[in-house]
């Protein structure tokens, strides 16, 4: 029972990740490409090692994939947030259908 659910895990976070990618191809911008490949590769990379450590269990690989889990999930985020900032900062102009910039309002 353990191996189909994370053979599950497994192939929703290959979907996760390859969805990733594809927003790297497809948008138009740097912030929104940086919004998808943080949120889809953040998810799909979790869901493997979630994947992984119901097929290995509470062994020293399962630990270590619950502890890579944790570390994703609390680093990656944080980098894309630094990383758009900067970007900002640096000039880099959002695209011209952009909704709103919060960055901009801020500053005033």
């Amino acid at each position: 029972m353990n191996e189909i659910a994370g053979l599950i895990f497994i192939v929703i976070g290959i979907a996760f990740n390859f969805f990733g990618c594809l927003g790297l191809v497809r948008f138009p911008d740097v912030y929104n490409r940086l919004h998808s490949s943080i949120k889809c590769v953040t998810l799909g990379t979790s869901s493997i090692l979630f994947g992984l450590f119901l097929f290995k269990g509470f062994s020293p690989t399962g630990i270590k994939a619950l502890l890579c889990i944790i570390f994703l999930v609390l680093t990656a985020p944080v980098s894309a947030h630094a990383l758009a900032r900067s970007a900002h900062k640096s000039g880099i102009k959002l695209w011209e259908k952009s909704a709103c910039d919060k960055y901009a309002e801020d500053q005033k």
